[in-house]
């Protein structure tokens, strides 16, 4: 990451149903009390037009491409880094969000089968060159996630809808991207929370990344 960016920039991936916004705001609640300033968003969203971007993409009645699913994704991503991530870690804020370009990765490259090279490519355009300090994975089988989901009461998005066979080949998408990436830690999604909210802190901790003024919290 650039010099000029002062701040810490964790992501929090997995697949559906694995607990992302439950422990996004857990870890910044954490950060918060220990003084640090926090910044929580989300992907796809964030800001508004990437937020008008959600609306398009996870709507269950929207037809739309793989290739054209990247391409919006990555318009997201780009408003969302340059109005909102850029300027917080230029701050020095540590910035939270619930996926990031792992995600691309993850559903376009290995749940649609575009190719992970053009990816790459495209998301170090879309962010330029912006990277997380860390990311967390939170594992849960593609089963287990959904059925989480449909006891939330929630209706599934466009993305939930899909076979159960997209599902896995997300989720063994992200185990395998952590196999070749010491930056991405997974983390058991089915124990209880306030276990992997711990293990989460932990792994932010062993990486360094708590600033010296909240080590003894």
């Amino acid at each position: 990451m650039s010099d000029i960016l002062k701040g810490r920039f964790i992501t929090l991936e997995g697949p559906e149903g694995s607990g992302k916004s439950t422990h996004a705001i857990l870890l910044s609640d954490y950060l918060s009390v220990a003084g640090i300033e926090v910044v929580r968003t989300r992907e796809p969203g964030g800001v508004s037009l990437s937020e008008e971007l959600r609306r398009i993409l996870l709507d269950r009645g929207s037809r739309i491409s793989p290739r054209s699913e990247l391409l919006l994704y990555a318009a997201g991503r780009s408003q969302h880094t340059d109005e909102l991530i850029r300027p917080a870690l230029e701050r020095g804020d540590f910035v939270i969000s619930e996926r990031y370009t792992h995600a691309s990765m993850a559903y376009q490259g290995y749940g649609r089968g575009l190719d992970l090279d053009l990816i790459r490519r495209l998301n170090e355009i879309a962010t330029c060159g912006i990277k997380p300090d860390l990311v967390i994975v939170l594992d849960v089988d593609s089963r287990g996630g959904l059925k989480r989901v449909k006891e939330s009461g929630r209706q599934f998005d466009r993305l939930e809808l899909e076979t159960i066979e997209f599902h896995e080949r997300v989720r063994l998408g992200y185990l395998e991207m952590a196999e070749k990436d010491n930056d991405i830690v997974v983390i058991d999604a089915t124990a209880p929370k306030e276990d992997v909210h711990s293990k989460i802190i932990q792994t932010v901790r062993q990486r360094g990344l708590m600033p010296a003024k909240s080590a003894g919290r």
